[in-house]
């Protein structure tokens, strides 16, 4: 509780509220337990423990050390593993660590383009990830899945030094045999990004790439539904090629680009992946897939045009083209006037730009956390046809100052458009019957 701080009390109490009485349908978005919570706010956030267990630049880490260790240890037996690091603050960080450890300054990376549904640190053009390397970017193919022939073409023609399979927008199962095939023949390292699936593999709902990888690395929010943080495993594949791995890895997290880890969020990290090896989160993990399921189809029942035509997992990625491109971004700005947490997101092959994408990314980790089951997602469809209907005449105009000139008035409209309100007092209600995790600990 919060005492001496009555603004900073109230702005969290407000956050508190804005969750509980909407919905999250953001696919990177979770809510974490009241233990993994708990965990941030204690007073592991106040020691300093640069280093690693039994090697430390700090005395008094000797709780510090049993903390890594166990969330090390915990990570290993879910994940199948022999090396981990948990002390990435962030899947971004993370990646750039791994890039650092086997590549030099100027090898090719191959990476899924960010447009067609990659990472910003899988190679994207203003990252410095596409600074400190050459960047060769694959794509999306129309119907959704990876052009996995290009990928082929693309590593024998510029033989990178490590490929990237995994991203922020692909609704489809990751083929890692594939992604395997291809890195061996050229001799790359194969970088498995699970960041968005960690959950689903530790839930047995998606294949696990440890047998394909030699690395994998996930943040552990998402559908692992932890504490904002990350992961690098190192597979016994990646110690085969390199047995030295590990130990690059470990080098290039500390003193290579991070100081101090942040051990309240490891300790979280600990507490989710005990909460991840427990039989009931297999049961959540398939109803993530489940509901998933359900939204997309009744989606498409709507008449909804979906980007593969559906998902494999908890992300669905709607295509508005149909009704004009550009239109994600007055989507996700009405879907959050009724309280439908969902965000703006480019399709492959978006006729629009990053800044106003045609399509919306779905997700249904967070619902499904709240209990939400397909009773729940067959009226979310519902709500989502009828805003985007509702929208339906607003056209993105293809001169700026005209752009700018509707984006303006419709955000006026979000105010003082009086449809909106029954809408928003349904999902409201339903909220209302469904509990956050946690909520209850804030302020």
């Amino acid at each position: 509780m919060i005492q001496n701080d009555p603004q900073m009390a109230e702005l969290l109490q407000a956050e508190a509220d804005r969750q509980a009485n909407s919905l999250t349908l953001i696919p990177s978005e979770n809510h974490a337990s009241p233990d993994i919570l708990a965990a941030l706010s204690s007073v592991l956030s106040d020691k300093y423990a640069e280093g690693y267990p039994g090697k430390r630049y700090y005395p008094g880490n000797e709780v510090a050390d049993k903390v890594e260790n166990l969330a090390r240890d915990r990570a290993k037996a879910l994940f199948g593993v022999s090396n981990v690091n948990v002390q990435p603050y962030s899947g971004s960080p993370a990646n750039l660590a791994i890039y650092c450890a086997i590549c030099e300054p100027g090898d090719a990376i191959m990476g899924l383009n960010l447009l067609d549904g990659g990472h910003l640190t899988h190679g994207w053009k203003f990252s410095m990830t596409s600074k400190f390397w050459k960047s060769v970017p694959y794509h999306m193919k129309a119907d959704g899945t990876i052009d996995l022939d290009e990928v082929r073409r693309l590593a024998q023609e510029n033989k990178p030094k490590v490929i990237v399979c995994g991203g922020t927008a692909i609704p489809r199962a990751i083929p890692f045999a594939e992604f395997a095939r291809i890195a061996d023949e050229v001799g790359a390292y194969l970088l498995a990004d699970i960041s968005h699936i960690a959950g689903l593999v530790a839930g047995d709902q998606h294949e696990s790439p440890v047998a394909h990888a030699h690395l994998v690395m996930t943040t552990t929010h998402k559908t692992l539904r932890g504490p904002r943080g990350a992961m690098i495993m190192v597979t016994q594949k990646g110690l085969d090629k390199d047995p030295e791995l590990a130990e690059k890895i470990d080098k290039a997290i500390i003193p290579g680009l991070q100081g101090g880890p942040h051990l309240n969020n490891i300790a979280g990290i600990g507490i989710a992946l005990l909460e991840a090896s427990k039989p009931e989160f297999k049961d959540y993990a398939a109803k993530i897939v489940s509901n998933a399921k359900v939204l997309s189809q009744e989606l498409t029942t709507h008449g909804l045009k979906l980007v593969s035509g559906g998902t494999d997992n908890h992300l669905i990625l709607v295509d508005l083209t149909p009704t004009g491109p550009g239109r994600g971004l007055f989507a996700d700005l009405a879907l959050e006037r009724v309280g439908l947490i969902a965000n703006r997101n480019m399709i492959p092959g978006d006729p629009s730009t990053p800044f106003y994408p045609s399509g919306l990314r779905l997700g249904t980790p967070a619902a499904t956390t709240r209990g939400m089951g397909e009773t729940e997602m067959k009226q979310i469809a519902n709500w989502i046809s009828q805003v985007i209907d509702h929208i339906k005449d607003y056209q993105l105009p293809t001169e700026k100052e005209a752009r700018l000139a509707l984006i303006k008035q419709f955000k006026e409209s979000l105010k003082t458009d009086a449809w909106y309100d029954a809408l928003r007092s349904e999902v409201k209600e339903m909220c209302g019957k469904f509990k956050v995790p946690g909520i209850s600990q804030i302020p």
